[in-house]
């Protein structure tokens, strides 16, 4: 079986994960790494930025040239795209004409657009031409399944279970702070200034210094590659937040922070209670008032049970097959099925 993986190639793309695992497990899978040409030309100039946004850049057709190319050198069996902006339907289709079974993994939801980086018009307009459509959320997969009659099945999102870097995580000294790790945002900021004036918070992330004004809230740039993981692992307790497309579901965040280790504190999610035993493996809130009380309990706790509690969300972790390799095996045996 080869597999040719459409995506992003730079950490922290999972599609490296997958492609890693797939060939551990003896699959031949290669990457196509056409997000990342796509932004290095983006960001190349203005000029460049300035063409695609009118609609005249050659971006797009050259990405799509490059990808029939490497199918024509590698005879795929199957080529898996994640989320898939850059290529054109009618490349797909030409995909599919050669008897080459295509399968898409969409990390957001393909029927609502929350960002410029969430989907485009290549994204809905193929849609109907997949052989199999993996989804990390339940209504999407219904919808799917009802809407396009294609196969669908659920992919929830994962972690990096490494044992090396988990023990170096584990050797970091324990700081009894909340911590948030993300992108910011008006709501995300407004909900952390408010429970920052009740527990010591620290943020990491781009330009959060233009969305805090609360001197006693601790902001840090991004963190990335293992120090990414340690930060997850140092503090005593990690926020998760849901977007407003994917209210009710989970998010990278919901197994990073439980698989590395760390305390998660989340919202009260379907999904969130359907992977975890809340109040043994992690913790869930409704409301910043709930957030702040089941904080300020966790950063209370002895030193013992907060270990207690990380000890079984990593084993959950580990045990339920919710890494990245656990999800490899998975998606290997949805491709045999689907040849």
């Amino acid at each position: 079986m080869k597999i040719l993986v459409v995506g992003a190639g730079r950490v922290p793309a999972i599609e490296r994960y997958y492609v890693d695992h797939l060939n551990e497990l003896g699959v031949d899978t290669r990457l196509y790494d056409a997000q990342n040409i796509f932004f290095d030309y983006y960001w190349k100039s203005i000029f460049n930025k300035m063409l695609f946004k009118a609609g005249i850049s050659p971006i797009y057709s050259r990405i799509n040239a490059i990808f029939k190319r490497l199918v024509e050198e590698m005879s795929p069996d199957i080529i898996w795209i994640f989320k898939g902006m850059e290529l054109f339907p009618e490349s797909l289709q030409w995909a599919k004409d050669r008897k080459i079974k295509l399968v898409n993994y969409n990390t957001d939801n393909p029927f609502i657009f929350s960002g410029k980086g969430s989907g485009n018009r290549n994204v809905v307009d193929s849609l109907g031409l997949f052989d199999l459509h993996l989804t990390y959320d339940r209504s999407i997969r219904e919808r799917i399944i009802q809407e396009y009659k294609i196969p669908c099945e659920l992919l929830p999102f994962s972690f990096e279970a490494d044992e090396k870097l988990f023990e170096r995580c584990r050797a970091q000294a324990e700081e009894i702070r909340v911590c948030f790790l993300g992108s910011p945002d008006k709501d995300r900021a407004a909900f952390l200034e408010e429970i920052g004036r009740e527990v010591p918070l620290t943020i990491y992330g781009p330009g959060w210094e233009k969305f805090i004004k609360s001197s006693s809230i601790s902001v840090h740039g991004a963190v990335h590659n293992d120090e990414f993981w340690k930060t997850l692992y140092r503090y005593r307790v990690q926020i998760n937040f849901m977007r407003p497309h994917n209210p009710d579901s989970h998010n990278m965040r919901s197994f990073e922070v439980p698989g590395t280790g760390g305390i998660m504190l989340a919202p009260s999610t379907t999904d969130h209670r359907a992977y975890f035993v809340e109040n043994e493996e992690i913790f869930l809130f409704s409301s910043p008032g709930e957030c702040v009380k089941k904080a300020k309990y966790l950063l209370h706790l002895s030193s013992d049970e907060a270990a207690r509690i990380r000890g079984n969300a990593r084993r959950r972790s580990i045990g339920s097959g919710y890494s990245y390799l656990g999800r490899a095996r998975g998606v290997k045996k949805w491709f045999e099925d689907l040849l």
